[in-house]
């Protein structure tokens, strides 16, 4: 079995993606909330949402790759979907709110697809039985 066939890899990678949440979301609401505009604050806010919301899932699909290895294939994509998504989508709010260069906010969207993609795929990954 190759490294990335397993769970390991996904599971690590939440914890990385979690321990970035929790130190983006207190670094927004201690160091930004008071220098940044209400509007760029919100945005940010879903930016931390959005990427803790998305590392549960991508420790959800380590947890399944355990559990159904016979559907590990989907599974993969499902959390290589997740971990794009964090990436491209919160990245990308972060970047906008911490530079205020607006062209970074057409780069969210792809993530936002990255993040739909995931789920179907782990939607098709479950939909017919092993």
């Amino acid at each position: 079995m190759r490294p990335m066939d397993g769970p390991q890899p996904w599971l690590a990678a939440a914890g990385v993606f979690g321990a970035l949440g929790v130190a983006m979301g207190a670094f927004g609401a201690h160091l930004l909330r008071p220098i940044l505009p209400l509007q760029l604050m919100a945005v940010y806010e879903t930016a931390v949402y959005y990427h803790l919301f998305h590392t549960v899932a991508l420790l959800g699909c380590g947890a399944l790759i355990a559990l159904f290895p016979q559907r590990r294939r989907l599974l993969r994509w499902a959390a290589l979907g997740f971990a794009v998504g964090i990436v491209l989508f919160s990245g990308s709010l972060y970047a906008l709110c911490l530079t205020d260069q607006r062209w970074l906010g057409a780069i969210t969207p792809i993530g936002g697809l990255a993040w739909i993609a995931a789920w179907v795929v782990l939607a098709v990954a479950f939909w017919r039985r092993a």
